[in-house]
């Protein structure tokens, strides 16, 4: 049985990572042991109930769906030809420096065997530029230096036409400093302030913060010079990442469902909770359909929507300022995922994975069977190929059906050989449920401590304090959720690793503050 973080992922290559370390406290529980709720199963419900059952918490966790995983969850479909197929919401990178969410899967998979690299992650815009990560130094400051030394999209002209003063924020990221200088201005803007060259102002940045499902002129500057430092300036893993060989069900959270089964949490998938109401005697009870339980402590790991209703209809739970909070919080435009089985393959040199720009709205496209051996299997049987097509921050109005027409007409575009491909099957999943970081709106965003003490937070809409982003922001606000429960318990929590809080260098950083930046 683990006993916190697993000795061999520690962290990565960077031996600049940072160790975050619980309360002191006792190993775990010996006798009689709280009761905790764990509403949510995506991510940071899955590592807060893996930080509480290790230690000898009893842990009930309850799902809304059939199926843990939340936004990476998978369920089964029945394709056109009769053959069975896991759908889901599509592709997920799960990067290097995800640390902390990597230690949750080591649970299972010691040695990440069901993980594999990608090769590459390249970058193209309609315009017939292409950026590509493979051959880019790791380790900053190299890693910047590389990108304009082989990048076409920007080169030493362009890096001497930017405002130095303006820019230096991106070399000196601080976290929390970050949030308080540059939440109030756009991404876009941000960009436009250092002249950004326009060419790689839509190639990768636009990709990076239409991974966030936002549009750039509405996400926060600051998430934008966050993800710059984790993924590039202020971490020496690099952008490469590795992708799951098999779906998200089976090769991730099936077997760590039955790990928490073994540690005696109890997995109550397809049982949505309605109500969390605070009793006199300090607990707490968790309302379901026709059912109430009583917990001494709860975890609202709930996707912003979900923790939205819990907490107006649990009127005695918090104050008026964070019920407020709560309230105020907004998700992401919709977004389109599109997977087509299709009668003939990708032609052999196509990438897994694309990012695109200045394609009406396709924002990459995956060759499933590249790497994931269910889609590899069905095409090895049929000569076809599996292809999944996103597109973010699609507006409001568009009507479904074009948009779904119009990426595919541009996957065309982009590979032309599907253009003559028959579609035996296609599925198409809209959804509007991510955080949105809009601008000037991190203050309001809750934190993982709640003003009941024994309610606690997780999830990527979360404030952590931490340098940490998507997946990883998940997973790292479980255990923080966890381990704050923990340690009013006298017992000592998960220890944690984050990509440096504060940049590399110390010339670039007297810097950034001589400039008035910090």
């Amino acid at each position: 049985m683990s006993r916190g973080r697993p000795a061999a992922d520690r962290h990565g290559r960077d031996r600049r990572a940072e160790t975050v370390r619980p309360a002191p406290g006792r190993e775990r529980f010996t006798g009689d042991a709280p009761s905790t709720a764990v509403i949510g199963g995506g991510i940071a419900g899955l590592a807060a109930a893996t930080a509480l059952a290790e230690r000898g918490v009893r842990v009930t966790l309850y799902e809304r769906e059939d199926t843990l995983g939340g936004r990476l969850a998978g369920w089964p479909v029945r394709l056109a030809d009769g053959s069975g197929a896991t759908m889901s919401r599509g592709f997920h990178a799960f990067f290097r420096q995800y640390y902390n969410l990597r230690g949750l899967l080591r649970r299972t998979d010691p040695s990440l065997s069901t993980l594999t690299p990608l090769p590459d992650y390249p970058l193209r815009h309609r315009g017939g530029l292409t950026d590509s990560f493979a051959r880019v130094p790791r380790t900053p400051p190299f890693s910047a230096l590389g990108f304009v030394a082989l990048s076409p999209t920007f080169g030493l002209r362009d890096l001497a036409a930017m405002d130095p003063r303006a820019a230096l924020p991106l070399l000196d990221v601080r976290v929390p400093e970050v949030y308080e200088r540059f939440d109030h201005v756009s991404a876009e803007e941000f960009l436009h302030r250092i002249n950004f060259p326009e060419a790689a102002h839509h190639l990768a940045f636009e990709v990076f913060s239409r991974s966030f499902f936002a549009d750039p002129r509405e996400l926060s500057a600051a998430e934008l010079l966050l993800m710059f430092h984790i993924y590039f300036l202020g971490s020496s893993e690099g952008l490469l990442f590795d992708v799951p060989r098999e779906p998200f069900p089976q090769a991730l959270w099936e077997p760590l469902g039955g790990y928490l089964r073994r540690l005696g949490a109890h997995l109550r998938t397809g049982t949505p909770v309605h109500r969390v109401r605070p009793a006199a005697d300090g607990t707490l009870t968790v309302e379901r359909d026709g059912a109430a339980d009583r917990h001494q402590a709860v975890v609202l790991a709930l996707d912003t929507t979900g923790l939205r209703h819990v907490v107006a209809a649990s009127e005695e739970l918090g104050d008026a300022a964070w019920r407020a909070d709560v309230a105020a919080l907004r998700t992401a435009p919709p977004f389109l995922v599109s997977r087509l089985w299709l009668d003939r393959p990708v032609r052999a040199d196509r990438a897994g994975f694309l990012g695109t720009s200045g394609y009406d709205g396709l924002d990459n496209i995956s060759v499933l069977d590249r790497w994931e051996g269910e889609a590899a299997r069905w095409a090895a049987r049929t000569g076809g190929s599996v292809v999944e097509l996103h597109a973010y921050a699609v507006a409001e109005d568009a009507e479904p059906k074009q948009v779904q027409r119009r990426i595919v007409e541009r996957l065309h575009e982009v590979y032309p050989e599907t253009a003559d491909a028959r579609i035996i099957d296609g599925r198409h999943e809209w959804r509007a449920d991510c955080p949105v970081f809009s601008v000037g709106g991190h203050h309001r965003r809750p934190t993982v401590r709640t003003p009941h003490p024994r309610v606690t937070l997780a999830g990527d809409l979360v404030r952590t304090g931490l340098p940490v982003a998507l997946m990883e922001r998940a997973a790292t606000s479980g255990f923080l959720a966890a381990n704050a429960l923990l340690a009013d318990w006298g017992v000592r929590g998960q220890t944690l690793w984050t990509v440096p809080r504060s940049g590399r260098s110390r010339l670039l950083g007297a810097l950034a503050r001589r400039a008035g930046r910090y």
